[in-house]
């Protein structure tokens, strides 16, 4: 028998952003903010940007390392 007694809240889930711009887009919608839509979906872009740049970020420290290392062979 399945143990019931397990939280399915381990895995996953919305998170913060998410709810954010939920509640964004049912405010622009339903017009009680009178923001362009380009600041409503702000919590998805910037989540990508930052995403993107961590990214950058680590292919460049990767590069630099691997760089580093045939440095050292020669």
């Amino acid at each position: 028998m399945a143990d019931s007694s397990k939280s399915s809240s381990a895995g996953g889930g919305i998170g913060c952003g998410t709810v954010v711009q939920i509640v964004f887009i049912i405010l622009k919608v339903l017009n009680l903010i009178k923001w362009k839509w380009v600041w409503v979906l702000a919590p998805t872009w910037i989540s990508i940007l930052l995403l993107f740049v961590i990214f950058i970020i680590y292919v460049v420290v990767k590069l630099i390392i691997i760089a580093v290392k045939k440095k050292k062979k020669r």
